[in-house]
């Protein structure tokens, strides 16, 4: 089964992308093949794999980030779908769709679900500069949620006025784009020194999520270096030093 459509994706048209404002940032439909896109929704990992992350502290006094997570590992234990669709994204014509929208290579993808219950909330902030920026795919369908429960991934304008160690709230921000998430829609953006987003707080019935999973392009050389640094701080920890 093919899960990218990469006759779409070979489509969208990179200077566009560039030239998107406040940051590059682009909604598309479709970029999962129909049966793709339905056989990863019947396969998704279950909340019980998740690992909660709850009430953690964030940089710059921001809200918490609250949500279940789930890292992807080649010997995860999910569906055959799943591992499929992974090395779909890390084959050459995936990467080559992301080189050509973010103008460079040399550049590595991690992956993860994340799954917010009801009043979990993404507070504004900008990613880590080790990030060339992510490719967010969701996974509520209309059948089963509701539009007004949010989950939208939001793109906020604050026309340069705030420092990107801030917290500010998302009335604060003097624009707002808010990207479709149900269904068979993904969101592609770069990341950039104000590139602000987030998404407001969850409001579904108990016992539902939104879900996504995301692809993050992280700038090779700096994953490499924050891997060796976790790694020398790894030891330390182990002899107390």
């Amino acid at each position: 089964m093919q899960f990218l459509d990469f006759d779409r994706l070979d489509a969208i048209d990179a200077p566009s992308f560039q030239q998107t404002r406040p940051y590059p940032w682009i909604n598309p439909a479709g970029l999962l093949t129909d049966d793709g896109y339905q056989r990863l929704l019947e396969t998704l990992p279950t909340i019980e794999q998740m690992t909660p992350s709850f009430g953690k502290q964030r940089s710059h006094g921001q809200k918490s980030h609250d949500r279940y997570a789930l890292e992807y590992r080649e010997d995860l234990d999910v569906d055959p779908a799943w591992h499929e669709f992974i090395a779909e994204l890390k084959s050459s014509r995936y990467y080559g769709f992301a080189k050509r929208m973010f103008g460079r290579g040399r550049f590595k993808l991690d992956f993860h679900w994340h799954y917010a219950p009801r009043g979990s909330s993404v507070s504004p902030h900008c990613d880590a500069n080790r990030k060339l920026g992510s490719h967010i795919f969701y996974f509520n369908t209309p059948g089963s949620w509701d539009p007004a429960w949010g989950g939208d991934t939001v793109i906020l304008d604050d026309h340069g006025r705030f420092p990107r160690e801030s917290a500010p709230e998302f009335d604060d921000f003097d624009e707002a784009y808010s990207g479709n998430s149900i269904g068979n829609y993904s969101l592609l953006f770069q990341r950039q020194e104000r590139s602000w987003h987030g998404v407001r707080e969850i409001t579904c019935p108990e016992g539902l999520y939104r879900k996504v999973f995301i692809v993050v392009i992280n700038d090779w050389l700096r994953a490499r270096v924050r891997r060796a640094v976790g790694a020398l701080k790894g030891e330390a920890d182990q002899y107390n030093l």
